[in-house]
């Protein structure tokens, strides 16, 4: 940038956040903790927690993009439910539960069961138990 003219001086660039007490305590006890300095620490957790909040926006537009029944079939399968089990549960084969569960796997360019159960785990089904 410095050399097309865009910036005025070369190297990298100071960014100064205000951030609240309680959020200050918290850098400096980590930073403390780490034995490192806060401004070592800021851009990784600025990067880490916009990571982290872009990922579950990407995952919750995936998740809209499910069919109803690709919802129940990928909640169930986050609660560890078999595709018997969840046959049983939905009123509909095994067979019909596996496609419905491929669809969703697809969706979510994965492959395995496992695989979504990992990555949804932080979300939570338990609205789907008590569902008939």
């Amino acid at each position: 940038m410095y050399l097309i003219g865009l910036r005025q001086t070369p190297g990298p660039r100071t960014y100064h956040l205000n951030v609240s007490d309680s959020l200050q305590v918290t850098l400096s006890t980590l930073a403390s903790d780490e034995g490192r300095p806060e401004s070592e620490l800021i851009p990784e957790l600025l990067n880490a927690g916009l990571n982290q909040y872009t990922s579950n926006e990407r995952l919750w537009k995936k998740w809209e993009t499910l069919s109803p029944r690709e919802k129940d079939v990928a909640a169930l399968v986050c609660l560890g439910y078999t595709n018997r089990e969840i046959g049983a549960r939905l009123n509909i084969s095994s067979e019909t539960v596996k496609d419905r569960l491929e669809r969703a796997l697809k969706k979510f360019n994965l492959t395995k069961r496992t695989e979504l159960r990992t990555l949804l785990s932080i979300w939570d089904f338990s609205e789907w138990e008590h569902q008939q």
